[in-house]
């Protein structure tokens, strides 16, 4: 089987991901700032601490061991940044693209997959889903990083097109335990009360975490050919509703008040956004909260992900 080398292998994305990968037999190498017991014991798992700013570490890893696949979670949110995104993560973020994909070009992996986000889209004004050629605006700091990592991507790829490479514009994630990109929808940004408008079925698109594992387990799998490379949107089938977020968290954790608000009619949103002063920390803060798209309900295609995968069969009602 193959060895794979996971940056970011410790956080919340990356602990599935490398347990995904043992299941199916593969040796993994998880690289991460600090450890945790998720995989702790488990057979042909290893971990070596980094963090993304220890280039000299990278390097003595792609030269002691044979790098068959590199899986780059490495400077996401859920990973080694929290969710405020200065412009000291930012640099961060630039120096490790810099380096892993030389490293992993000129180790001659097969195969290279990067975690980035859907926030780089410039969401539609109508209700046709977003697909992956679609205009990008990025507006958070998180979006405007994970562009530029993408960038830097490709600018390597055009010197090495026999790699198969992907990069996954993942929807904010979530697991059962892991929910504060789901209550950060419900939560007014002024005050942090709870609330919900209307009936509380406007939605938002979601990734739960093992969508996200069985993608990048069926490309490993599955992409055996250039004609693969590219960008895939991954996120749940259908979206999440601002009551369904209410219920979970009510079910599986404590849940303060919840207020209910009357439903923002279309030609009030623009006056409601003069009246939000975003401040600095909103712009660089990933989950923050946009008045001007709230109600926008824009889905992500994933129809180009779904080639590989069967179907994203977990969601809020059965995630783990």
């Amino acid at each position: 089987m193959n060895t794979v080398l996971v940056a970011g292998g410790c956080g919340i994305i990356g602990q599935h991901v490398c347990s995904g990968l043992l299941k199916k037999g593969n040796t993994v190498i998880a690289v991460d700032s600090q450890h945790n017991d998720y995989n702790k014991g488990k057979e042909n798992y290893k971990f070596i601490e980094a963090s993304p700013e220890d280039n000299t570490k990278y390097a003595e890893i792609f030269k002691k061991y044979r790098i068959d696949i590199l899986i780059n979670l490495a400077c996401t949110v859920d990973n080694d940044f929290g969710a405020v995104i200065t412009e000291t993560e930012m640099n961060i973020s630039r120096n490790f693209d810099e380096f892993i994909y030389k490293l992993a070009f000129e180790a001659k992996v097969k195969k290279i997959v990067m975690i980035s986000t859907s926030q780089v889209y410039k969401l539609v004004d109508s209700r046709e889903p977003i697909r992956e050629d679609d205009a990008l605006k990025p507006v958070s700091n998180y979006a405007v990083m994970k562009l530029e990592s993408e960038k830097e991507f490709a600018r390597e790829l055009k010197e090495h097109k026999g790699t198969i490479c992907c990069i996954c514009r993942v929807a904010p994630v979530y697991t059962k335990n892991y929910y504060e990109n789901l209550i950060v929808k419900i939560t007014d940004p002024k005050d942090n009360t709870n609330f919900v408008y209307g009936t509380g079925q406007y939605g938002f698109q979601f990734c739960c975490v093992h969508n996200l594992v069985d993608f990048i387990l069926c490309f490993i799998r599955s992409a055996d050919e250039p004609k693969f490379t590219g960008i895939y949107n991954i996120s749940d089938k259908n979206l999440t509703t601002a009551s369904d977020i209410i219920t979970f968290m009510k079910t599986n954790h404590r849940l303060g008040p919840v207020i209910q608000k009357s439903a923002i009619k279309s030609s009030g949103i623009s006056s409601l956004i003069r009246k939000v002063a975003r401040n600095k920390e909103e712009k660089e803060n990933y989950r923050y909260l946009d008045w001007s798209t709230f109600l926008y309900n824009n889905m992500l295609d994933n129809n180009k992900a779904l080639k590989l995968v069967s179907s994203f069969r977990w969601d809020i009602h059965n995630t783990k």
